[in-house]
């Protein structure tokens, strides 16, 4: 039966109305439909009691975070209008709740009215409101207190105004829950909450902001507060001990950003100081973090490489030949807090996590530059230090990325005659999909696995003796192992170090890897297993998606080897029940059994049939099923935690008496 086709017509288009333009796709206004925009939904009610606090209406700004996930934020602003409005002919709740681009931020030609808001696109309590399960508005002006009760982006019974006892009172108390059925995700942390109202205290100087988190009946309360700004944050990142003290800049300016463009007003603030111990940068506009900076770091990164440049030129401080400084080399000691506002902002998304602002961009350019070369005149001895160790960390920069390079080529070069593996034997394919590698315990297994081998792809590695540790050794002492460095070259992959005090030695690259197998071949004695467990703890340290990625195996070796006159070929056992198994087969005949020699006593017929036919042969997958499990067993065993390991034997050694090598 054929289905009718749906016509593509006039009828096909349609509109999104009111709540549904919130409802049905968050992510247009909020960044996300995740707990990110569920995140800025809370952030757009706050930036309106900021700006009012701002303004100078109410020192204290309450946000409260229930058990049952509904928020709720107070200000001591002047409330919100949300009476008639002769004007637009609608009340004005109308306008702030139910309408988007709509406020009191749009004209502001007095000039005396949100001068610098955070909040200029009218969307905040309205998409929020729309946004929630329900939103409750309490709104204290004019002798009254007004109350709005909305569910699902739609109002439910109107406005409702009384006379308020404390007829001064003003300000506003908004109480929501967002909507599951709109975010995919509700629960904010509490820790989202701490870091927002500490970065808005710091770039508001003299307001507190306060935290109330409600666990079980009782609440938790947090206040924030720094009265000289972002003065009081620098002086707390850098601590007691840094190179510089820190330094305030101030200054307004008027301009556009292209000629056609309108003037508009920008306040510029700026702290900082030099460190060899901390590094920090952090801009804020209007009040809103820029997470991802635009203008204002591409000024600070100009003005700062540019006046230092000059005066390293100017002192003579660069080598012959010296190749000049980049910001990298003055940010790892630089702690510096940039908070500007503008009467026109340009966000690059309603998420306001960057600005581009071209005049924001040259006006700070300009103001740092000046501010700067006077600076480093007048305090002779901080402009000394600063140079110091600027070029400290540049010719360290320098340093680590040649050795880096030096590194990559060494892991990660072809073997030629003059960078060959002593003792690796390669095989004849090139067909990566196909090439096994062993890695074989010392030069007698090399024998036996040598000759037992399909050297058409299947190559050999022989370690010798136990590897270092490589959880309690450092990095520097790992690469001066030869025998660690000549395994990786031969991997060809590389490394990936994710210590970031090491990064510049993370090199890795999956597609280099020259083997589809890498097979662990050591005796099954104690020895056997720690050179087996040291293999897999350089792996897991330095090439961990090699095991996550399925790429490492162990060859199991068997344990015993029963011989009898009625069995052609002697039969292998891998465990003491598949011995147990074979002896009650053989009950009533006359068999031998012997403990499985050492791989290097093996002839090379009994090393293919156990060990290196992939028709016959027993591997175990090194499988991450559990990587934070595996983690912990791999530093309480081959790590720094002594005391650890101790309890560990007290408690379990006795499970493996047996297996002890005690004599």
């Amino acid at each position: 039966m054929a289905q009718k086709k749906t016509v593509y017509g006039n009828e096909s288009i349609s509109a999104l109305k009111g709540a549904e333009r919130v409802r049905k796709r968050p992510g247009v206004i909020f960044g996300s439909d995740g707990l990110e925009g569920c995140e800025h939904s809370v952030f757009e009610i706050m930036s309106n009691a900021i700006d009012e606090a701002r303004e100078g209406h109410g020192r204290l700004i309450t946000v409260t975070r229930f058990a049952d996930q509904s928020i709720q934020v107070e200000d001591q602003g002047r409330g919100c209008p949300v009476d008639w409005n002769e004007k637009e002919q609608r009340f004005n709740w109308e306008l702030v709740f139910c309408e988007l681009y709509a406020g009191g931020k749009y004209d502001n030609t007095s000039g005396d009215n949100y001068e610098y808001s955070l909040g200029l696109n009218g969307l905040g309590s309205c998409a929020t409101q729309y946004s929630s399960e329900y939103f409750d508005a309490t709104i204290w002006r004019d002798g009254f207190q007004y109350s709005l009760h909305f569910e699902k982006g739609e109002n439910i019974g109107g406005l409702h105004k009384e006379p308020t006892a404390r007829g001064k009172k003003t300000g506003s108390l908004f109480h929501w829950k967002p909507d599951s059925e709109v975010f995919t995700d509700i629960n904010i942390p509490v820790d989202y909450y701490l870091d927002v109202m500490k970065r808005q205290a710091v770039v508001n100087a003299g307001i507190t902001f306060r935290f109330r988190n409600q666990v079980g009946g009782k609440f938790e309360t947090t206040d924030f507060l720094y009265e000289n700004g972002i003065v009081d944050y620098v002086t707390e990142l850098a601590g007691e001990d840094a190179l510089t003290k820190p330094v305030f800049w101030q200054t307004e300016d008027r301009g556009r950003d292209q000629a056609d463009k309108p003037e508009y007003k920008v306040k510029l603030s700026v702290s900082f100081c030099f460190s060899n111990r901390v590094q920090v940068i952090e801009h804020y506009h209007n009040s809103s973090w820029l997470e991802h900076g635009g203008s204002p770091d591409r000024a600070v990164r100009s003005a700062f490489v540019s006046e230092l440049d000059a005066y390293l030129k100017s002192q003579n401080k660069y080598n012959k030949n010296e190749s000049k400084i980049t910001f990298p080399d003055i940010q790892d000691a630089l702690v510096l807090v940039s908070n500007n506002f503008s009467t026109l902002a340009s966000y690059e998304n309603q998420t306001k996590k960057a600005i581009n602002n071209k005049f924001v961009q040259e006006a700070m350019t300009r103001f740092l530059r000046e501010q700067l070369e006077v600076y480093f005149t007048e305090n002779p001895q901080d402009a000394q230090r600063i140079a110091e160790q600027v070029l400290i960390n540049k010719r360290s920069r320098e340093n680590a990325e040649k050795t880096r390079l030096n590194l990559k080529k060494k892991l990660t070069g072809s073997m030629d005659l003059s960078n060959r593996v002593q003792k690796f034997v390669d095989c004849r394919t090139k067909d990566v999909s196909r090439r096994e590698l062993y890695i074989v315990e010392g030069d007698s297994a090399m024998g036996s696995v040598k000759l037992s081998r399909d050297a058409e792809f299947q190559g050999i590695m022989p370690v010798r003796g136990k590897i270092l540790n490589c959880l309690k050794a450092d990095y520097s002492k790992i690469f001066k192992s030869e025998i660690i460095t000549d395994l990786l070259k031969v991997l060809g992959c590389g490394v990936e170090v994710q210590d970031k005090r090491a990064k510049d030695l993370a090199t890795f690259d999956l597609n280099s890897l020259r083997w589809n197998k890498i097979v662990i071949c050591t005796d099954a004695d104690v020895d056997g297993f720690q050179i087996r467990t040291l293999i897999l703890t350089m792996l897991y340290r330095l090439t961990p998606t090699l095991i996550q990625q399925g790429y490492v195996y162990i060859a199991e070796s068997p344990l015993y080897e029963i011989t009898c006159k009625d069995m052609p070929y002697p039969f292998f056992a891998y465990s003491d029940k598949e011995k147990n198994d074979k002896v009650a087969q053989l009950a009533g005949k006359k068999y031998e059994i012997q403990r499985s020699k050492g791989l290097g006593e093996n002839d090379p017929e009994m090393m293919a049939l156990t060990t290196m036919s992939p028709a016959t042969r027993r591997l175990i997958k090194v499988m991450p099923e559990d990587v934070e499990r595996t983690a912990q067993v791999f530093d309480l065993l081959l790590g720094d935690d002594l005391q650890g390991r101790k309890s560990h034997i007290a408690d379990n050694g006795y499970k493996y008496l047996d297996l002890a090598d005690i004599s």
